[in-house]
C-alpha cells in the first residue's frame, strides 16, 4: 500500500476496527456511491433502521419505477418491505466479495424488523425469520432492539442459525443479558446439531444519546460542567471489558471450539449531537480490536479529513469507573438515563417508521393519480 492510500479509515481498519455506515438509499446504491465508500473508505458493511429507509423513499424519484410496478392492492407496510427488501439485497451483493473473503466477519447489511413489535416476543422473533427467508442473503444481519422482551426473541433467532445485530442497548447490564441470550443461542444451536460458525451477531451501543441525555441532566442540577461528554465513552470502555471476559473462558471456549464467532460490540450514533464536541470523538475514543463503528457520511468525510486514529478503547478505565461514582453523586441516576433512552429509542424508530408509511401512501397515490 503506497503512502496516499493510507487514510485516516484504513489505519483504523488495521486497528482490528471495522467501518461500517449507517445510511443506506436506492441512489447510493445504484449510482456506485456505496461501492466507492467500500473500494476508498475501508466501509465493510452497512446498517439500516426506520429513519435511514424514511429519508432515503421520501426523497426523489428512485423508489418510483418500483412503486409503480407493485400490485395496487398491496398494504402500505409490504410495499415498503418490497422497497427496502430490493435495497438490501442489492447492499448485500455489493458487500458479499467481503463476506466470502473474510470468513463471515464483516460485509453484512442490516434490516430492521417493525419497530412495533418490540414488545411482543413472539411477533419480533416471527418478523426476523421472515425477513431472513425474504432476503435471502447469507450476510443480511436482521436487527432486534434489545427490549426485555427482545431478550429471548434474539436467543431464539439465534438457536435457529440466523445473524443477528441487536440494536438500541444503552446499559452495561442490557448488555450483558444480551450477550447471554447469544450465547444461550449457540448452546442451543449446537446441541440441535447446527453449525454456529454460519451465525454472526453485534451488540450496537447507542453511544451519542447517553452524552445527550446525561449532559441535560447535569444542565438542570448545574454545575458539573466537567462532568459533561463524559459518560457515552466511559460506558462504551467498561462494555468492552464486559466483552472480553463474556467471550473467554471454558464456556465460550466450548463454542469457539465448534466455530462460534463472538459477538462484537458496535458503536452506533456515532456522530456527535453538540457542537461544542470534536466531531470525531466517538471514533477517536472508542478506537479497538474487535469492534464496530457505524458512522454517518459527515463522520466518515470527517475522521478521513482529520481523524487521528490510536486505539484508546482501554484508556482510562479507572476513570471511566469513577465517572460513575461522581454522576451519581452529582444526581444523575445512571440506570433512569438508559431506561428513558432505550423507551425513547424505540418511540422514535416507531414514530419513524409509521411516517415512512404515511409518506409512501401519499406517493404511491400521487403516482396512480399521475
Amino acid at each position: 500500500m503506497t503512502s496516499e492510500n493510507i487514510t485516516p479509515l484504513r489505519l483504523l481498519s488495521a486497528l482490528g476496527q471495522s467501518v461500517w455506515i449507517d445510511f443506506l438509499s436506492r441512489e447510493s446504491i445504484r449510482a456506485g456511491h456505496l461501492q466507492s465508500l467500500i473500494d476508498e473508505d475501508s466501509v465493510v458493511g452497512a446498517t439500516s433502521n426506520p429513519s435511514i429507509f424514511q429519508k432515503a423513499m421520501t426523497s426523489g424519484d428512485a423508489y418510483e419505477q418500483q412503486l409503480g410496478e407493485l400490485d395496487p392492492g398491496l398494504q402500505v407496510k409490504d410495499v415498503f418491505w418490497a422497497l427496502a427488501g430490493q435495497d438490501i439485497r442489492d447492499a448485500c451483493d455489493l458487500f458479499r466479495p467481503i463476506f466470502d473473503g473474510g470468513e463471515g466477519r464483516d460485509g453484512y447489511v442490516s434490516l430492521e424488523v417493525d419497530p412495533g413489535l418490540a414488545y411482543d416476543t413472539l411477533a419480533t422473533f416471527r418478523e426476523a425469520i421472515r425477513l431472513h427467508e425474504a432476503v435471502e442473503r447469507p450476510n443480511l444481519m436482521v436487527k432486534i432492539p434489545a427490549t426485555k422482551p427482545g431478550l429471548a426473541a434474539i436467543e431464539d433467532v439465534i438457536a435457529k442459525g440466523k445473524s443477528i445485530n441487536v440494536t438500541l442497548i444503552f446499559s452495561l447490564q442490557r448488555y450483558a443479558e444480551v450477550a447471554e441470550s447469544y450465547v444461550r443461542g449457540l448452546e442451543r444451536l449446537v446441541a440441535e446439531g447446527g453449525d454456529p460458525g454460519e451465525v454472526a451477531s453485534v451488540a450496537s451501543f447507542f453511544v451519542s444519546r447517553i452524552d445527550t441525555e446525561a449532559d441535560k441532566r447535569l444542565e438542570q442540577i448545574g454545575g458539573h460542567d466537567d462532568l459533561k461528554g463524559k459518560l457515552a465513552i466511559a460506558n462504551a470502555r467498561l462494555a468492552y471489558q464486559r466483552y472480553k471476559a463474556i467471550f473467554s473462558g471454558p464456556r465460550w471456549e466450548f463454542l469457539a471450539s465448534k466455530g462460534a464467532t463472538p459477538q462484537r460490540v458496535l458503536w452506533a450514533s456515532t456522530s456527535v449531537k453538540n457542537p461544542d464536541y470534536p466531531d470525531t470523538m466517538y471514533v477517536e475514543e472508542l478506537a479497538g480490536a474487535d469492534t464496530v463503528n457505524t458512522m454517518p457520511e459527515e463522520t466518515i468525510e470527517a475522521f478521513q479529513e482529520h481523524g487521528h486514529p490510536r486505539a484508546r478503547l482501554e484508556s482510562d478505565l479507572e476513570q471511566a469507573r469513577r465517572l460513575f461514582d461522581e454522576l451519581a453523586a452529582a444526581g444523575v441516576d445512571y440506570e433512569d438515563v438508559t431506561d428513558t433512552l432505550e423507551r425513547e429509542g424505540v418511540e422514535k424508530f416507531a414514530g419513524a417508521f409509521d411516517e415512512l408509511l404515511q409518506a409512501l401512501e401519499q406517493k404511491r397515490s400521487s403516482l396512480v393519480a399521475a
